[in-house]
C-alpha cells in the first residue's frame, strides 16, 4: 500500500514524539523530494519525500534496534515493500540492517540523513539560525571538526558521496543548497510542531 502524507506523517507520529526527531523527519523529507526533482525523478519525488519522512520511525523508540524495527513497524502499517526496503537500507553497515541502497533515492537517503544533522548543527551555531546564509566552506569547516556535532558520522556522510559516485565536496554542496531552498517549506512544516 501506498500511503497519503497525512498517514505517513500519522504513523511517524505514532512512535515519535520528540520535537528534535519530528524536525529531523521533516528536514530529511524536504531534503529527499528537492533531490528527487533535481536528479530526474520529479515524478518520484512524493515517494523519495516519504522514504525521508519516515526514515527513522524506529529511532526514538527502539535505538538499540534501528533499521531493524522499523521493517516490522512499517509492514504492520502495510507499507510497500520499495519503501520498507528503501528506510532500512539507510542503516546499512551501520546496524542490524540487512537492506543495502540500490536505489539511486536510497544512496542519497543514506548520504543525506547524517549531513542534514550536521547542516541543521552548524545553521543554529549562527547568528541567522539559518542555512541562507552559510557557505560551503563554513560547513567544510565544521565537518572537519569532529568535536562538533560529533554524533554525525563522517564516515557514513564520506561513505554516502563514495556510493553516489560523488566527491564529498559535491555531497556537502548540494545537500548545502537542497536545506537552502527548501527551509522555508521546512520552517512551515515545523510550525505544527
Amino acid at each position: 500500500m501506498e500511503f497519503t502524507r497525512e498517514q505517513a506523517w500519522d504513523l511517524l507520529c505514532k512512535y515519535n514524539h520528540e520535537p528534535f526527531h519530528l524536525r529531523h523527519a521533516l528536514t530529511v523529507e524536504a531534503v529527499m523530494e528537492w533531490f528527487a526533482r533535481q536528479l530526474g525523478y520529479e515524478a518520484e519525488a512524493p515517494f523519495w519525500g516519504q522514504v525521508g519522512l519516515l526514515h527513522d520511525i524506529d529511532f526514538e523508540g527502539w535505538p538499540e534496534e534501528h533499521c531493524v524495527r522499523a521493517r516490522t513497524l512499517l509492514e504492520e502499517a502495510g507499507a510497500a515493500p520499495a519503501l520498507v526496503h528503501a528506510v532500512v537500507s539507510h542503516g546499512w553497515g551501520l546496524t542490524g540492517a540487512d537492506a543495502q541502497p540500490e536505489h539511486t533515492m536510497e544512496k542519497v537517503l543514506f548520504a543525506c540523513d547524517e549531513l542534514t544533522g550536521l547542516i541543521w548543527s552548524a545553521a543554529l551555531m549562527r547568528p541567522s539560525k539559518s542555512v541562507q546564509d552559510m557557505e560551503l566552506s563554513s560547513l567544510k569547516k565544521k565537518f572537519k571538526d569532529k568535536k562538533f556535532a560529533a554524533g554525525c558520522s563522517r564516515d557514513t556522510i564520506r561513505q554516502g558521496a563514495e556510493n553516489l559516485g560523488w566527491e564529498l565536496d559535491e555531497l556537502l554542496s548540494r545537500t548545502l543548497q537542497a536545506m537552502k531552498d527548501q527551509e522555508a517549506l521546512i520552517e512551515s512544516r515545523c510550525a505544527q510542531l
